[in-house]
């Protein structure tokens, strides 16, 4: 019986860097990107898929949109020769709302066999789409949204980004209430953060406070959740059984394998990732910029911090990796008595406000796990 698998591929083209961007990501160079369709099948075709089914593959960047429909078609027609799609796979590309307002383009897309858009909504607001760089405008982002239902797509998601450059929570309110108005199945919001090196972190101090942002974060999972949005992740929420599939795995320690530079993987107990240098890409010499086993540590350290990114937490009847969870329990009762976790059965989860001092947590616990035998 195959394997389930999920694959990435990575998309570096954008029209222009937004100012809060650190991923791996260049402005848009028509010149390359039929070299660096190439480049991503020849990839393709040189692994070794064997006994692996994919029920998910993702197409993210970058904005993979800019692409354009040949491309992108070319691409999953790559990845379905290279290894078995399974039935009913999962497969989304993710959008820029001013390349992805031609129905008749997303309708072929389609048809090629992409079944869910990820919308670079970011905000309803044109003053603070310009004050991070975006390039499209309030409208296109409703625009897209009705050319994505009328090309026949029923599996929409939305991003959005919170503690931007002057905004209050009166403003975050109206870009979660426009939002929720398009109608999507998932919504995934995100906490601003001003990266170093990034054109952001030089005006960093415009940027709302720590506690302003809190209040916008437990505004999200109380707005989202009255709107019938079920918080499955710390920053990610799904009418039900809408949850990504594909970024499931990540949070849920399954196989995975990333196409092009900058993507990572985790497959047959290693980690690794390729370099962020399309021009080695091109030339056909992409190199690791990391590789390594997954020990039992490794293991048992990222169940623990991936499963408290998840609402449903851990399980204490489904422990992995040989992990003993009575070390925890102590620690996780005084965070329940703080009104951070709770335990629900067999499981002890992170509230809204345990969320978001979830990396103190996750720290504590990590600190409190015995040597190995």
């Amino acid at each position: 019986m195959s394997r389930a698998l999920g694959i990435y591929i990575h998309v570096p083209f954008c029209k222009q860097k937004c100012v809060y961007c650190d991923f791996y990501s260049l402005p848009r160079r028509e010149e390359d990107m039929d070299a660096y369709v190439s480049a991503l099948r020849a990839q393709l075709a040189e692994t070794d898929f064997s006994g692996y089914e994919a029920d998910t593959v993702y197409f993210g960047g970058g904005t993979p949109s800019y692409l354009g429909l040949r491309r992108l078609a070319a691409l999953l027609e790559a990845v379905s020769a290279a290894c078995p799609i399974a039935p009913g796979a999962e497969i989304t590309f993710e959008a820029n709302p001013d390349s992805a307002s031609d129905a008749g383009d997303l309708a072929a897309l389609r048809r090629a066999g992409f079944n869910r858009i990820s919308l670079g909504m970011q905000s309803a607001d044109g003053g603070e789409l310009r004050a991070i760089g975006r390039v499209h405008t309030a409208a296109q982002v409703r625009a897209a949204a009705e050319a994505a239902r009328k090309a026949g797509f029923d599996n929409l998601s939305l991003d959005l980004i919170y503690g931007l450059p002057g905004q209050d929570l009166p403003r975050w309110r109206k870009n979660l209430s426009s939002a929720v108005e398009l109608a999507p199945e998932h919504l995934s919001c995100y906490g601003l953060k001003a990266e170093p090196g990034t054109p952001l972190y030089a005006r960093r101090e415009s940027l709302p406070g720590d506690e302003v942002q809190a209040e916008m974060y437990l505004e999200t999972v109380s707005f989202l959740e009255a709107q019938g949005f079920r918080q499955y992740e710390i920053s990610n929420f799904a009418r039900p059984g809408r949850e990504s599939r594909h970024n499931l795995k990540y949070w849920t320690l399954e196989e995975y394998l990333g196409f092009g530079p900058g993507a990572h993987s985790c497959f047959q107990g290693r980690r690794f990732a390729w370099t962020r240098d399309l021009d080695a890409f091109l030339a056909g010499s992409p190199a690791r910029s990391e590789d390594y086993a997954l020990s039992r540590r490794d293991r048992q350290e990222e169940y623990l911090m991936l499963s408290l990114r998840l609402a449903r937490g851990l399980c204490l009847d489904l422990p992995r990796f040989g992990l003993d969870f009575s070390p925890f329990l102590p620690f996780l009762e005084r965070c329940e008595a703080a009104g951070y976790a709770v335990r629900r059965e067999r499981a002890w989860r992170l509230t809204p406000r345990g969320f978001l001092v979830s990396n103190q947590i996750i720290g504590e616990l990590l600190s409190l796990l015995p040597p190995l035998c």
